[in-house]
């Protein structure tokens, strides 16, 4: 994550935690309705964990990279959501300087390992479709696993790399009931290249490709409908019609996160044209959080694999013998 929103010190506002002006019957509904958002988010995304890696009928390139994504968003919800709803609630940050920069590290580390999952999410749909015989004899999920470790070995040197630079871990400023991290201009902009404007470039013209051999495809479709055997016709269309859904509900997922995210990056990119209001910072990354919640929801309504997988998890037949043999997709 850009961790930059407050990058100018002198914009740090000191203040002493306010008074609680909320009343009582408020606080309790805000802290239900956060709640039940963290456990929709740890519940959806083991959901999505547990079935991906206990049918072997899942395990796909493409599914490997949506456990690594459903990964990244568990924790989003078991570490990073609840502090920050309560700091929200609180209109304090009441968990001091220490936690304040375990914070940042954990939640930025995270962020920028969804974008990047996102981004070989992309990569992976237009190898598919772009190129199938490559795809299904040189993309194995041996080798996703390999790239996927890879992913998070560099996300971390990132992050760390980013925070050493800039004072050996603790080169930070927080204001009083606040927790904010400041960092150098290179910096921040190596930052936001890195975690934004590379990825999303990449995302951006790899499903405008995808967009446009899924059109292909079902011209394609078409033409196999008026001009080849039944069997024969049945098979390929078949085939054609599996890759571009699966496009079409990974496109989804893109647009989503890209609505979840794109306004706290535009909030930061805006620099000192705009007056920096910490509720408003909050209200941002709580919306980019919250693509960690959509995802599960997403697969739940698109994927009929989902919707069978959780069915035989809350069912408990997942520990039955052979029961990672059992048929999920027909």
């Amino acid at each position: 994550m850009n961790l930059t929103a407050f990058n100018q010190l002198d914009r740090c506002v000191h203040f002493s935690c306010p008074e609680k002006s909320k009343s009582p019957a408020v606080y309790i509904l805000l802290y239900v309705c956060s709640a039940a958002v963290v456990l929709l988010t740890v519940c959806g995304n083991l959901l999505v964990i547990i079935s991906v890696f206990h049918f072997k009928q899942l395990h796909t390139p493409t599914n490997t990279l949506v456990l690594s994504l459903a990964v990244s968003d568990f924790f989003v919800g078991a570490f990073v959501m609840s502090p920050m709803f309560i700091w929200m609630i609180e209109s304090c940050w009441k968990f001091g300087r220490s936690f304040c920069t375990s914070f940042w590290l954990i939640s930025g580390f995270l962020t920028i390992l969804s974008i990047y999952n996102i981004t070989l999410i992309a990569v992976d749909r237009y190898l598919a479709l772009s190129n199938p015989f490559f795809y299904i004899n040189r993309v194995s999920v041996k080798i996703t696993r390999v790239i996927i470790v890879f992913e998070w070995c560099v996300v971390v040197a990132f992050i760390l790399a980013l925070l050493y630079s800039n004072g050996n871990f603790m080169n930070f400023v927080m204001c009083p009931g606040e927790c904010f991290l400041f960092f150098n201009e290179v910096w921040s902009v190596i930052n936001l290249v890195f975690a934004f404007i590379f990825p999303l470039s990449v995302i951006i013209i790899l499903y405008t490709m995808v967009f446009v051999i899924a059109k292909k495809h079902a011209t394609a479709i078409r033409e196999l409908n008026n001009h080849t055997r039944p069997n024969v016709q049945k098979i390929t269309s078949h085939s054609m019609k599996s890759e571009r859904k699966a496009a079409k509900v990974l496109g989804i997922l893109v647009s989503v996160f890209l609505m979840c995210l794109l306004p706290y990056f535009i909030y930061s990119l805006l620099g000192d044209l705009i007056e920096r209001q910490t509720d408003t910072f909050q209200k941002l990354i709580i919306l980019a959080y919250f693509n960690s919640t959509i995802n599960p929801v997403i697969y739940a309504l698109f994927y009929p694999w989902f919707r069978r997988c959780i069915k035989l998890i809350i069912t408990l037949r997942i520990f039955q013998t052979d029961s990672t043999l059992i048929n999920v997709l027909s």
